[in-house]
């Protein structure tokens, strides 16, 4: 079967290509000379040579908080306008018979909670959020006005070699020893073996449907912690106690943006974010890999 893939050269792309062209021929849509098309989506239509079976659509911006107007467009630019010029490539070839939308837990807004579920409401509102949301929403109504099997995957944090984001921000700290543990570290994160991507591909096909994804064990900052310093033969960071780190964020509230920590990073820090993947499990017959049996950091 033939595979669209946009987005192939990202984190996501880098890890999971490699499972997936095992089993599909795969062509890809992105922004290096690697690609077999090389376009920028955000502002062009891609001019697509062939049909393709399915279409793996994780090509998106993410992992910068904007500082402007023009910043905050970006957004909207890429993960948005980007869906519509791709669906609009679409239609000049005979189209898909299914489409994997990678979105994010982010369009929930939530800043912690636990078992968030799918029917939880759409409340996010950073530009990231709200762009994915949009394109949700824009590929609902063009799937099933055409009769293409929609699947959209909302991931938790991605965990694989060298991770962006967050998880990346915490192996450098522990790399680098920047990084202070901060109440023992017992909250629990919703995390993603990158590479879970690729084992849901086939199982999504002729389903369809809308799924948050993430492991089952929910691991702690602690656990984390301990899993990365041991690979980076680092001792564990050491531990403030959460009052220090509340008149540190406190302070930091005051200072601005510059600060290390504020009082929203701490509750990112010291509060549980978890969510639900008992949709995906149940519908899907899937299983995760436990992250922290199986995270390698690079």
């Amino acid at each position: 079967m033939k595979l669209l893939f946009t987005g192939a050269s990202g984190f996501l792309g880098n890890n999971v290509r490699p499972v997936l062209q095992r089993v599909y021929e795969i062509k890809t849509v992105g922004l290096t000379p690697q690609d077999d098309y090389t376009v920028n989506m955000a502002k062009e239509i891609p001019d697509l040579k062939e049909r393709y079976d399915i279409v793996l659509h994780a090509a998106g911006k993410a992992h910068s908080i904007p500082k402007t107007e023009v910043e905050k467009q970006a957004f909207f630019d890429v993960n948005l306008q980007g869906t519509k010029n791709l669906c609009a490539a679409l239609e000049r070839n005979k189209l898909p018979n299914a489409l994997i939308f990678i979105s994010t837990v982010a369009v929930y807004g939530c800043d912690y909670g636990e078992n968030i579920t799918e029917e939880h409401p759409l409340n996010g509102s950073t530009p990231y959020a709200v762009s994915k949301r949009m394109a949700e929403e824009f590929l609902r109504q063009w799937c099933g006005e055409r009769g293409v099997i929609l699947s959209i995957l909302r991931p938790s944090l991605l965990a694989g070699p060298n991770p962006p984001g967050n998880l990346g921000a915490m192996i450098n700290g522990i790399r680098t020893g920047k990084y202070f543990s901060i109440g023992g570290g017992k909250a629990r994160k919703s995390v993603l073996m990158v590479q879970d991507i690729a084992r849901l591909v086939p199982l999504l096909v002729e389903r369809g449907g809308t799924y948050n994804v993430c492991d089952s064990g929910h691991p702690m900052f602690c656990e984390l912690e301990r899993l990365i310093s041991r690979q980076l033969h680092k001792k564990r960071p050491a531990s403030i106690p959460y009052c220090l780190a509340k008149g540190l964020a406190c302070l930091g509230d005051c200072i601005g943006n510059k600060a290390p920590i504020n009082s929203l990073r701490l509750d990112k820090i010291t509060k549980s974010l978890t969510f639900s993947n008992e949709k995906a499990k149940r519908e899907l017959d899937w299983e995760p890999m436990d992250v922290i049996e199986n995270f390698k950091i690079g």
